[in-house]
């Protein structure tokens, strides 16, 4: 369900201007904050386990059935205004629509995936290297202020977690403000290759436990300033592809381009959760080796 319905969402937003797409992708990033958020709650008051698990799925709901109930009620509200945009219930039809009714008859997705290939599988790297270092890598990151045990408890849930979804809130909303690229540029896809240096980065922080390489960069500061800049960049540069897509095909293929850079979206969390798994069975495996090893 969420899936068809985050398809349909990025598909009629391509059809409108850009920042549009922007809102959805930043209330993505709200989501995130909100949750990570009512994590830390649930710790400072010591809720159990269940109640929590509870509460976050009736809060979820709830969100959804509000939203729901939006969907319907705003188009009703809403005032026909003169816009240039081709939407495919509006009232006013001219030629130029009418076009566009044949056209749609004759849309072909693979045409539309070459146009926009690239942006698509920028948007699938960026949610894959994310993924792929959160939360694997970065919430088995310890704290360097060992003597501080309140910090010790909130420091992965307030460095890890809040301060990503936060960032990458941010950096998705930039982009109602600033595009700092075009839809043909190749600096996009450049951005994006070097977001694999945070990789090696976050693997040299205080990851615990630490079997194959050193520890570069113990202190928090350091782990805390490569997440504000991780999670910044991966809000915007992946705001950005979602942005670009629609407008490098036609008006009348905006809608199919949108849904399939949403699909590639999907495709790169499922990707990185794949990694993530990997990752975890094979420190499961360097663990159960380790220990074989010290008792022999």
């Amino acid at each position: 369900f969420g899936a068809v319905l985050q398809g349909s969402l990025f598909g009629m937003a391509g059809l409108l201007p850009a920042s549009y797409t922007t809102l959805i992708m930043s209330g993505q990033g709200l989501a995130g904050s909100f949750a990570a958020f009512a994590m830390i709650c649930a710790i400072a008051s010591g809720s159990d386990l269940h109640d929590s698990a509870f509460g976050s799925f009736l809060t979820a709901c709830t969100v959804i059935f509000m939203c729901i109930l939006l969907y319907v009620v705003l188009p009703k509200l809403v005032k026909q205004r003169n816009t240039h945009i081709l939407l495919p219930n509006s009232l006013e039809y001219n030629k130029n629509e009418a076009t566009d009714q044949t056209k749609r008859q004759k849309i072909s997705v693979v045409k539309i995936f070459k146009k926009i290939w690239l942006l698509a599988l920028s948007a699938c790297c960026t949610l894959t290297i994310t993924i792929g270092i959160f939360p694997a890598i970065t919430a088995d990151t310890k704290t360097s202020l060992t003597d501080n045990g309140s910090w010790d408890q909130y420091f992965v849930p307030i460095s890890c977690f809040l301060l990503l979804n936060l960032c990458d809130w941010g950096g998705r909303s930039l982009t109602a403000l600033c595009m700092w690229s075009r839809k043909d540029s190749l600096l996009l896809p450049g951005m994006i290759e070097c977001h694999v240096i945070f990789i090696p980065l976050f693997m040299l922080c205080n990851v615990q436990p630490h079997l194959h390489l050193p520890v570069l960069f113990y202190h928090d500061a350091f782990f805390i300033l490569f997440m504000t800049l991780f999670a910044f960049s991966n809000g915007y540069l992946a705001s950005l592809c979602m942005c670009f897509g629609p407008k490098k095909v036609l008006p009348h293929e905006a809608e199919t381009a949108g849904t399939i850079m949403a699909f590639f979206l999907s495709l790169g969390l499922a990707l990185g959760a794949a990694l993530l798994s990997e990752q975890l069975f094979k420190t499961k495996s360097d663990k159960k080796s380790e220990n074989n090893i010290k008792e022999l």
